[in-house]
């Protein structure tokens, strides 16, 4: 076996030192050393040559294997359609969001179909049976609290799961180094050997972590590289709707949105989402309009509420929750300059209901038409749904599965839709009467004569 000798690498030049320094000797930055892993070269180098050799792509026998559901549809979906053996899943989210829970429940319904693991590093093996017992969960899942990462691998080749989860990679540590558990090179060693374990026995591994106060993951970048799959766990805590929302998938789509109620049985799935963010009164008011938005792969019907009101300071505010600010202030000088529309005296706040967050360029339209319908004192009527993007020209340009959008706002009873003109359908939509436009001009008079 190779020997395993502990050094101090630099953020900033890679320089090696045997021993922890506040500066690092070659480049002479402060602060820049953390502790690493490293084995004798002859070994290493041996042990690739040894078992490394260039093979023709077209030689290898890729098989598409099946995936294993959880149980719960909604993870499946952000999943990419279930789990895969050998791949690794990092969940991260704030404290209390409910990833144990969630994990706990979908271990609970595999259990029955699959061999499982459940590693916890944060609570005793008596809070997790009161939760089971809470959550009525009748699986009797296999548990072991233990932190460290040598413990927890002998657990794994003796038990041999198909799934395991780890939670969480922030309290796991290796004695092979000094620092205290959470740190950098903590989290990257353990993540790495935990992962490549999982790639050769083929267990599907879950990995459980932190987030900072900024709503990142703790510990390394590499740690998000590393993984399959990297979710994130929203939701304010003191509404009962969780979103989990895949940001990077080697095996389904990315930015895949899963949407869940918590409830006192545990997590429940959204079958719905496009009415949770409906929820409103049916009396129409001025500054409301609905946008249908495209998360990953699943069109999303969105209130959009927008309040205009008259500034006394000379910086007028522009404010929005669930949309991006620098878009906001693009569209309003847009709407100046291609459609009179003016704001610098106006206070502008944007709401997307719901607490989801939109990203994409498609609720231009429906974000124009709230500040316009705000500022006018007109309302948008209820039936008619919106999606477009908008240039910097004034032009309204068309965004992707336009046809799923408006089948997707006729299913829930919209009666009338705007959107680009290259997104008409070829076809009629039954119930549905659709309208194009092609610039701001044309969306701004559509709206005059509503």
């Amino acid at each position: 076996m190779a020997k395993i000798n502990t050094t101090y690498v630099c953020s900033q030049c890679g320089g090696q030192t045997g021993k922890w320094q506040g500066q690092c000797p070659h480049c002479l930055a402060w602060n820049t050393l953390a502790e690493s892993l490293q084995e004798s070269k002859p070994s290493r180098f041996q042990a690739l040559a040894a078992s490394s050799q260039v093979v023709r792509l077209s030689a290898v026998q890729a098989v598409e294997t099946p995936r294993l559901a959880t149980g719960l549809p909604e993870f499946d979906r952000v999943l990419g359609g279930g789990l895969v053996g050998g791949g690794v899943v990092l969940i991260g989210g704030d404290p209390g969001i409910g990833k144990s829970t969630l994990l706990l429940q979908a271990l609970a319904a595999i259990s029955t179909r699959a061999k499982t693991l459940y590693v916890s590093g944060e609570e005793s093996a008596a809070q997790i049976a009161l939760r089971s017992r809470r959550l009525g969960l009748a699986a009797d899942i296999p548990l072991l609290t233990e932190i460290r990462l040598e413990s927890i691998f002998a657990t794994l080749k003796e038990e041999k799961p198909q799934i395991a989860v780890i939670d969480s990679i922030q309290t796991v540590y290796t004695e092979q180094l000094q620092s205290a558990p959470g740190s950098v090179a903590q989290v990257r060693e353990c993540a790495q050997e935990l992962t490549r374990h999982a790639k050769q026995a083929g267990i599907t591994l879950f990995l459980v972590g932190h987030v900072t106060k900024e709503g990142t993951l703790a510990g390394p970048r590499v740690l998000e590289h590393i993984v399959d799959t990297v979710l994130y766990f929203e939701g304010d805590t003191g509404s009962s709707f969780r979103l989990i929302r895949a940001f990077k998938n080697r095996y389904g789509a990315v930015n895949e949105l899963g949407v869940f109620a918590m409830t006192d049985k545990g997590l429940k799935g959204v079958n719905n989402p496009s009415a949770l963010f409906l929820n409103r009164d049916k009396r129409e008011a001025p500054g409301s309009c609905v946008v249908v938005a495209l998360e990953g792969t699943r069109p999303l019907l969105v209130e959009i509420q927008a309040l205009l009101d008259a500034t006394h300071s000379p910086s007028p505010r522009r404010l929005t929750v669930g949309l991006d600010g620098n878009r906001l202030a693009m569209l309003l000088a847009v709407l100046h300059r291609h459609g009179g529309i003016a704001c610098y005296d106006q206070d502008v706040f944007v709401n997307a209901v719901g607490g989801v967050k939109i990203t994409e360029p498609a609720v231009d339209l429906a974000v124009a038409m709230a500040v316009v319908s705000s500022l006018k004192n007109k309302s948008i009527p209820y039936h008619l749904a919106v999606f477009g993007e908008i240039g910097l020209a004034g032009e309204i340009r068309p965004v992707q599965r336009g046809q799923e959008r408006l089948k997707e706002a006729a299913k829930l009873g919209f009666t009338e839709a705007l959107c680009p003109k290259a997104n008409l359908p070829r076809g009629k939509i039954a119930g549905m009467r659709v309208s194009g436009v092609g610039s701001l001009a044309e969306a701004l008079e559509y709206f005059r004569n509503l």
